[in-house]
């Protein structure tokens, strides 16, 4: 059995139309300590996949199982770092990460020890320095770093990314992605991270989900990324591996799914065509 299993899963939400299917049949298997990226045109489902994982939506066919239990609501082996950090703005980024451990290890960890953990996960992201500042005081990629921090001091199982670097410029991107990188050769984390990025997908992942285009959205192609690590982003630059992957994710993004959804297109217009015949 899987570490973690996504199986058969869709889910339908009622509209004043009816019902909208925007998943349908997702199957995918995740190996422990496996960083899998999920890719796609808007709509596609990606947050929808991993807000099923995380518990917050209940599937209506299907599931999700990890370590063979099944996931039914949100849980602490299941942390979510979003694209908005969601930092409380009166805290301190210390005390934004004391709230997390106090919850998860409230009855397990004395005061020393949750100090001290506090203060570790702060030093994984690099934020030791600034850990008594509140938010309208650090830059965006470092209140970004406190939510990876605060996720992390979860001790999570799965770690659950939605464009966790979607909204920071480009060289505070690289830098949190070498970081990212690094933690997760260090913890062994499984990691499900959302992008609309294809170098990102390429540079941080071992597998690249590629979600068809919604609705009824579910998996439409899978990329093994079988690149050595640690992975530097200025050799591969050059490396024909590298830009035979990102190659083949830019095909199935723009080649692949205009086709799609040219002939689902050629159907709709094939089928108003002939009511209008009838009427």
């Amino acid at each position: 059995m899987s570490f973690l299993e996504i199986s058969k899963t869709s889910i339908e939400f009622p509209t004043p139309k009816g019902p909208f299917k925007a998943l349908d049949g997702v199957d995918l298997k995740i190996d422990q300590g496996e960083f899998v990226s999920l890719i796609g045109h808007s709509g596609c489902g990606k947050s929808t996949v991993l807000n099923i994982v995380a518990g917050l939506y209940q599937a209506t066919e299907g599931g999700v199982i990890l370590e063979g239990k099944e996931v039914t609501e949100p849980g602490p082996e299941r942390a979510v770092v979003f694209q908005n950090h969601s930092l409380l703005p009166w805290l301190t980024a210390y005390e934004n990460v004391e709230l997390a451990v106090n919850e998860v290890f409230k009855n397990s960890k004395s005061k020393a020890e949750k100090k001290a953990w506090i203060e570790h996960n702060l030093e994984l992201v690099h934020m030791t320095h600034a850990m008594h500042k509140r938010p309208d005081e650090i830059s965006g990629g470092m209140k970004q770093r406190v939510g990876i921090a605060r996720a992390l001091a979860m001790e999570p199982q799965v770690l659950l990314m939605d464009e966790p670097f979607g909204a920071l410029d480009a060289l505070t991107r690289a830098h949190l992605q070498d970081s990212l990188m690094e933690i997760q050769k260090d913890l062994n984390n499984t990691v499900i991270m959302i992008t609309h990025d294809v170098d990102e997908a390429v540079l941080l992942s071992d597998r690249i989900v590629m979600m068809t285009n919604g609705p009824a959205a579910t998996v439409g192609e899978i990329l093994n990324i079988e690149l050595e690590r640690p992975r530097n982003r200025i050799q591969l630059a050059d490396d024909p591996t590298y830009n035979s992957y990102r190659q083949q994710v830019l095909s199935f993004l723009y080649e692949k799914q205009k086709k799609v959804e040219d002939i689902q297109s050629a159907k709709t217009e094939k089928k108003t065509t002939a009511r209008n015949k009838v009427a």
